[in-house]
């Protein structure tokens, strides 16, 4: 089942149909880095994909430094 999730930036709304389990966890991690309710600017738009790509940054050095820890145990 398909849910629908907006998000409105410089005055555009823009609609996305997905996966209703996703949909589920965008729409509640849209609303720490948006104004969900109202219009986002590009600068708004900008710093939360600048932290997002922070945070998958540090996933995949932490999924590094596991792999090479477990590559050491073995």
């Amino acid at each position: 089942m398909s849910k629908k999730v907006s998000l409105t930036v410089n005055g555009s709304r823009f609609d996305i149909e997905l996966e209703e389990a996703f949909a589920k966890y965008l729409t509640k991690q849209m609303s720490q880095d948006f104004n969900t309710e109202g219009n986002n600017d590009a600068k708004t738009l900008l710093y939360a994909y600048v932290r997002k790509n922070a945070e998958l940054f540090r996933q995949e050095e932490e999924i590094v430094s596991l792999l090479h820890q477990l590559e050491t145990l073995s």
